[in-house]
C-alpha cells in the first residue's frame, strides 16, 4: 500500500503565487473546496486562470487582480459577466482546449479526483475532458505545482488501458487535500410540451442499435426517456457528456455497445453531470469509461460508429442552415463544446444522422419571437456552419437538408417555423438560391 497524507487547505492556497497562472478541468472536474479558499486571499496581483462552465459562484473570480479566460459560459459566467468581474471568452470548441492548455503550460494545474486507492490511484471521476495530459505534464515537471483536491463522495469511474487510464497516481500530485463539499449535482429538466413533441420526431431518426451521443437539456434528456420506454435497444452510447438520461437507458436494458465498431462492449465519454443518483451508479461502473476529449470528439471516430446519431440544441437557425448555439446578440451565452464535432462527424457516413433540436419560438404572448429566421442578423456569430447539417427538428417537424439545394433548405427549414412565422419565411425561401 503506498503511503500519502493529506496537506491542509493552506498549503494549496500557497502553493499560488500574488503573479501567476492556474489551469483548471471543466465544471465537474473544477476543485470547488480549493477555489473558494483561494478566493480568501487578498494579495493576487494578476492571477490568469484557465476554465470553462463554472459550477459556482467563485468570489475568487471578483478578486481585482483575478482574469478568468473562459471556454464555456454558464449561469455563473453570466452572472460574473454582469456584476463586473473580469470574465472573457476564449472561442474553441471542446477538442482545442488541451493545446491551448498545453501552450499556456498554468504553473499551477489543479482538480478534484478520489482519495488515493491501496495502489495509490486517485481516480478523476467525473471529467477527464481536455486537461488530463496536462494534469500529467504539470505531475513531471518540478517546476510546476499539481493540486488534487480528493473528495470520498466523488464516484471511482475508469478509463480505458493502456493509453487512456483516466487517474493519476499520488507520486504525481504536488499538494493532496481533502474536501467533503456536497459534489455538484444537474437536476434533470422538466420536458415541456415542445420537448416531447420534438422528441417525437427526433424518434423517427433513432433505428435499433443505433450509437447515440445526446447533449444537455430538456430535449435529449426526453428523447433518452421515450428510447428507455420503448421497443427499441440494442443501443451503444458514444457521447461527450453522460447523463442521468443516458444512465435511464442502460437501466432499462436498451444498451448493449456491442457493435458499434469502435469502443465495443462499453460506453465512451468525456464528463458527467446529473443527479447523486448518477454518480452512485457510476461507482465503480464498468460499463462507462472515461477518455480525453480529443479521443470521444474526434469526428473521425464519431464517424465510426454504426449507425451513429447525434442530438443537440440550437438558439437560432436561418434559412441558410447557419446555426447559432452560443451567443445571443453579441452577449456570449454558452459555448462551442463538441456541437459541430457531433454534428459533423455523424454526416461522414451514409447511415448515421445529426439532428438539431430546437423550439420554434422563444419566449410568450407579444414577445414571442421566431428562432428560425430569414437570416442571421448583422453581428451574429455562426456556431456551426451550414454545410455540416443534416436535420433540423423543432415541434412542427423535421427539415432533411443532406444533399439539397439552397432554396430546397429553405423551404424545409421554413415549413417547421411556428404557423405565425411561417408564411414571410417561406416566401423569403423563395427568393434564396
Amino acid at each position: 500500500m503506498t503511503a500519502f497524507e493529506f496537506a491542509p487547505m493552506e498549503a494549496a492556497v500557497a502553493a499560488v503565487r500574488p503573479v501567476d497562472a492556474l489551469g483548471l478541468p471543466l465544471g465537474p472536474g473544477q476543485p470547488a473546496a480549493f477555489l473558494h479558499a483561494l478566493g480568501e486571499r487578498d494579495d493576487l496581483d494578476h492571477l490568469d486562470v484557465f476554465t470553462a462552465l463554472c459550477v459556482d459562484l467563485y468570489p475568487l473570480f471578483m478578486k481585482p487582480g483575478v482574469r478568468y479566460r473562459s471556454g464555456f459560459f454558464g449561469p455563473a459566467e453570466r452572472v460574473l459577466v454582469a456584476a463586473g468581474a473580469d470574465v472573457e471568452f476564449v472561442p474553441s470548441d471542446f477538442r482545442r482546449f488541451a493545446p491551448i492548455l498545453e501552450r499556456l503550460a498554468p504553473r499551477v494545474m489543479a482538480t478534484i479526483a478520489t482519495p488515493p486507492d491501496d495502489d495509490g490511484y486517485l481516480s478523476l471521476s467525473l471529467q477527464s475532458g481536455a486537461t488530463y495530459w496536462e494534469l500529467k505534464r504539470c505531475g513531471a515537471d518540478r517546476d510546476r505545482v499539481l493540486v488534487v483536491e480528493a473528495n470520498a463522495a466523488l464516484p471511482r469511474t475508469i478509463g480505458i488501458e493502456p493509453d487512456w487510464p483516466h487517474r493519476l497516481h499520488i507520486d504525481e500530485v504536488d499538494v493532496l487535500v481533502a474536501s467533503d463539499r456536497p459534489v455538484f449535482e444537474l437536476p434533470d429538466a422538466e420536458a415541456s410540451a415542445a420537448d416531447l413533441a420534438i422528441a417525437e420526431h427526433a424518434l423517427e431518426f433513432i433505428p435499433e442499435g443505433a450509437t447515440l451521443q445526446t447533449g444537455i437539456g430538456g430535449i435529449p434528456s426526453t428523447v433518452a426517456s421515450l428510447l428507455a420506454g420503448g421497443d427499441r435497444g440494442g443501443f451503444g452510447i458514444h457521447s461527450e457528456m453522460f447523463t442521468t438520461g443516458l444512465m435511464r437507458l442502460h437501466e432499462a436494458g436498451k444498451v448493449t455497445n456491442t457493435a458499434k465498431g469502435v469502443f465495443d462492449g462499453v460506453s465512451v465519454t468525456t464528463f458527467a453531470a446529473g443527479t447523486a443518483e448518477l454518480y452512485t451508479w457510476l461507482d465503480g461502473n464498468r460499463d462507462v469509461r472515461f477518455l480525453p476529449v480529443e479521443v470521444v470528439n474526434s469526428p473521425e471516430t464519431i464517424s465510426r460508429n454504426r449507425d451513429m446519431v447525434t442530438i443537440n440544441g440550437a438558439l437560432t437557425v436561418d434559412l441558410w442552415g447557419q446555426v447559432v448555439a452560443d451567443t445571443r446578440g453579441d452577449e456570449q451565452f454558452s459555448g462551442i463544446g463538441g456541437h459541430e464535432d457531433f454534428v459533423s462527424g455523424a454526416g461522414l457516413e451514409l447511415d448515421d444522422r445529426s439532428l438539431v433540436c430546437l423550439p420554434a419560438t422563444a419566449g410568450d404572448g407579444d414577445s414571442r419571437v421566431s428562432r428560425i429566421v430569414a437570416a442571421l442578423p448583422a453581428g451574429a456569430v455562426v456556431t456551426t456552419p451550414r454545410h455540416q447539417l443534416d436535420v433540423v427538428i423543432t415541434e412542427f417537424g423535421a427539415a432533411h437538408l443532406r444533399g439539397r439545394t439552397v432554396r430546397e433548405r429553405a423551404r424545409a427549414i421554413a415549413a417547421i417555423a411556428h404557423p405565425d412565422h411561417r408564411d414571410e419565411l417561406l416566401a423569403h425561401a423563395e427568393t434564396m438560391g
